[in-house]
């Protein structure tokens, strides 16, 4: 027991003596922490030596102690350049087809499928009493028009009275409502489309009795087909009516639609924090059908900010900032506003321009304006040597 105790002395003891030999400013945090360490005296006159190798940070006495950084270089993100949504596609327009008399359907003129035009007749429902109304309607017309014209001729010689005459002329319009009323009634026994389009599948079938407003079919315009899906409200300032779209079908695995967005809805729904949007797709090989799922793609410009490694971020009492390394090697404080965490980066706002290096690590040791030794990375910084080339990625070497 004695011994494991002491083993495990001797390792605390050389793992103390490793972090202020090694790790930079790891005096300076002890004295912080009202721990006094000595540094080695080797190490001491090695680093008082004109050639020593001291690690950054360690120097002899009364002379400024240089920190040991590595940074990253600043890059650029773009956010908002693009939008991916579910969409479903409904045809431009659509109607249920209905009866508009009560009666007994006695022939369908179409087929489900069939192409009609707007004002076609596709069915018939059975209409004797309404043809022999129009009939009598059309006699009584014909006869009132002769009586109003041997009128005419009578009053010509003074035969006839002007309330003779009026009154055969009221007669005549009589007829010529009920004539009127008649047709209208008669052609409401037919049952016709009122646009253009795709017939759908028949609700009733020859024989059935049918009301009124009984749906017989439906009749699809499916020329362009229209596709509504829901965007985030940070899109709302930028979607445009005109604006192209691509869609992909989920049933039409491979294959990509082109669109326009025909219509952007006046209000954020305040549930969902979505906008609705209508986009329309040309459609006339008829491959699309109502109903369908879309997913939508759109793009836009974007907003580009300066893109640091999440841990060059810092914060103080004025709020986030990262520290930059400039030209002569040396650190200062850049304030950054943070737009965006990613995993493989934080978007911020600041003066930083791409290509500039900003600390990583190593920050907890750094003032404004002192003197750092850049370990080399990946990318080449500000204070790299006379020739313009550092060292390769991940070198232990200080630039």
């Amino acid at each position: 027991m004695l011994k494991q105790i002491l083993i495990s002395l001797l390792v605390l003891v050389v793992a103390a003596a490793g972090y202020v030999y090694f790790v930079p400013g790891a005096d300076q945090t002890l004295r912080r922490l009202g721990i006094t360490a000595r540094v080695p005296t080797a190490y001491a006159a090695n680093a008082e030596g004109n050639g020593g190798s001291a690690p950054a940070g360690r120097r002899g006495a009364g002379r400024p102690q240089v920190a040991t950084v590595i940074t990253a270089a600043v890059t650029t993100s773009t956010i908002n350049d693009r939008l991916t949504a579910i969409g479903q596609g409904m045809s431009t327009q659509s109607v249920s087809v209905t009866s508009q008399a009560t009666g007994t359907l006695t022939t369908l003129l179409v087929s489900p499928g069939d192409e009609v035009k707007a004002g076609q007749v596709i069915g018939k429902l059975d209409a004797d009493a309404e043809e022999i109304a129009y009939d009598k309607a059309r006699l009584a017309v014909s006869d009132a028009s002769d009586t109003l014209q041997r009128t005419q001729t009578l009053a010509k010689t003074n035969n006839a009275t002007a309330v003779q005459l009026h009154t055969a002329q009221l007669a005549l319009d009589n007829a010529n409502l009920e004539l009127r009323n008649a047709k209208l009634a008669l052609d409401k026994r037919s049952i016709v489309t009122p646009i253009a389009g795709t017939v759908g599948l028949f609700q009733v079938t020859a024989g059935n009795a049918v009301g009124a407003d009984t749906v017989v079919t439906t009749v699809d315009d499916t020329s362009s087909i229209l596709v509504n899906y829901w965007v985030p409200e940070r899109f709302a300032p930028v979607i445009k009516t005109g604006m192209p779209m691509m869609a992909q079908a989920v049933a039409l695995p491979g294959r990509s639609f082109a669109g326009t967005v025909s219509a952007v809805d006046s209000r954020i729904d305040p549930t969902s924090r979505t906008l609705q949007v209508q986009a329309k797709i040309p459609n006339a090989a008829g491959t699309i059908k109502p109903g369908m799922a879309f997913s939508v793609t759109m793009t836009f410009p974007g907003e580009t900010y300066p893109a640091v490694d999440p841990l060059a971020v810092q914060w103080g009492g004025e709020g986030s900032y990262v520290w930059l390394l400039t030209a002569d090697s040396k650190v200062v404080k850049d304030k950054v506003k943070i737009i965006q965490r990613n995993s493989d980066g934080v978007l911020v706002e600041g003066d930083l321009k791409p290509g500039q290096q900003v600390v990583t690590q190593g920050v907890l040791v750094l003032a404004e304006g002192a003197k750092v030794r850049r370990l080399t990375d990946t990318a080449p910084g500000p204070d790299a040597d006379a020739s313009g080339s550092t060292a390769p990625a991940g070198a232990g070497a200080a630039s």
